[in-house]
């Protein structure tokens, strides 16, 4: 079940601030690239995870794992990505998801998947 929303509801950290006004900062030099999306993708359980390296792309639209990343340095840009992860989707069972930015359209998106443990219970006289 995906849960589209404008924002999360809650105000950026500083921090959090700060990196995504970075992060939009690049777009124009991004574009000039020939960068439409640039993504982190974010994956753990258990109470470990890790963020992948950022990775650009020149497609029409993005989804993870579903283009070949173009040859770009964006790794001064990790860090900032790295403030919009999640906090806690390494949790229990765990998340997985990206931190993208839409260089045309100058947005950044968060898509967090959470893993849950379900059950079933059936009981029967023998």
């Amino acid at each position: 079940m995906e849960q589209t929303q404008q924002n999360n509801g809650e105000p950026l950290e500083p921090q959090q601030a700060a990196a995504k006004a970075a992060l939009l900062a690049e777009c124009d030099r991004l574009a000039a690239a020939g960068i439409t999306f640039v993504a982190v993708h974010f994956d753990g359980y258990g109470d470990d995870g890790t963020s992948e390296e950022v990775e650009c792309y020149h497609s029409d639209w993005y989804a993870s794992g579903e283009h070949e990343p173009v040859k770009y340095d964006a790794s001064h840009l990790q860090e900032h990505f790295e403030a919009l992860v999640p906090f806690g989707y390494e949790n229990d069972c765990g998340g997985f998801g990206d931190v993208v930015l839409d260089v045309r359209a100058h947005k950044l998106r968060v898509e967090r998947n959470d893993r849950f443990e379900d059950y079933t219970t059936s009981t029967y006289e023998v």
